[in-house]
């Protein structure tokens, strides 16, 4: 087995405008926004660090300063609740700070995603990386991210994470044309295309937001035209690494991923995913579930 570098640090794209959830998001960070107590951001970390990267930078723009003082100590909230007695919920305030250590670094411009990972050079330099997308949350339960670096490890290269998607959504995704490996989960990516039509599309499996990224990446993004919306595009460089060998940064593979994930990129997968979540709060769904029961009743 080739020795290749351990992954270990996670990029977390953060910029967006958040514009589909407005008002709500005219000074909030739709990162921010609560998925019932937690923000949405949180789980993220928590998901990166739980796969032992505890090297995390947040590529954040404007108005996203709240982020940054969400995984900050609050040291006059914490006194109060220590005043209280109140250890729960002290825990909980102090529970983002620890979880990694934070970066942050500024897309000036919403350029697209590939632009965001590109303002991640600096701080990543000559190693592999995870990219982890806030829309896209993973139930703790199942270990996509730690399954993808073993796969890293495995072929070098990147991997992307695949899921399968009814045909009639392939537009809302990047897809993939694949091949077939020795292991069950896992695939060789042929091809990539960016949003294709029902039409155009190579396969029903489309890349969800977990991405572990060769270095050689930032070079192929400086060097990648704008793509679909007129943004630099992740799957347009990543679609270039698919045809090279692992000296030059190739190839990619993708982890077949049939878990538990939850999109919070729209408003109503937003409510889906609280409504489930809630379900599985232990402290919330001895009440929760049997009021959800009658109000379904109640409105037919």
């Amino acid at each position: 087995m080739a020795d290749f570098d351990p992954v270990t640090k996670a990029v977390v794209p953060a910029a967006g405008l958040g514009t589909r959830f407005l008002p709500a998001t005219k000074a909030t960070p739709k990162e921010m926004l609560p998925i019932v107590d937690k923000p949405a951001i949180q789980y993220v970390v928590e998901e990166a660090a739980s796969a032992g990267l505890l090297d995390v930078l947040m590529v954040t723009g404007k108005n996203k300063r709240s982020i940054e003082d969400h995984f900050d100590r609050a040291y006059e909230l914490e006194d109060v609740l220590e005043a209280k007695g109140d250890e729960h919920r002290l825990s909980q305030v102090r529970e983002p700070a620890s979880l990694a250590t934070l970066h942050y670094v500024r897309q000036g411009e919403p350029k697209g995603l590939g632009h965001a990972v590109l303002c991640a050079k600096q701080h990543v330099g000559d190693h592999p990386f995870a990219c982890l997308l806030g829309d896209d949350l993973i139930d703790q339960r199942d270990p996509l991210l730690q399954r993808m670096i073993e796969v890293r490890k495995t072929f070098g290269g990147s991997v992307i994470a695949l899921m399968e998607v009814p045909r009639e959504q392939v537009s809302l995704y990047g897809v993939a044309t694949i091949e077939a490996t020795g292991e069950d989960d896992v695939v060789k990516v042929v091809d990539l295309v960016e949003k294709p039509s029902v039409e155009e599309a190579p396969s029903n499996w489309a890349i969800i937001g977990r991405y572990v990224l060769d270095p050689e990446v930032f070079t192929v993004l400086e060097n990648t035209p704008p793509g679909r919306g007129d943004e630099i595009q992740l799957t347009d460089a990543l679609r270039t690494l698919a045809g090279r060998e692992t000296d030059a940064g190739g190839p990619v593979h993708g982890v077949l991923f049939r878990g538990r994930r939850y999109d919070t990129g729209d408003k109503l997968d937003y409510l889906r995913t609280v409504v489930r979540f809630a379900a599985d709060r232990p402290d919330l769904a001895p009440d929760f579930l049997p009021w959800l029961r009658e109000f379904l009743d109640e409105v037919g």
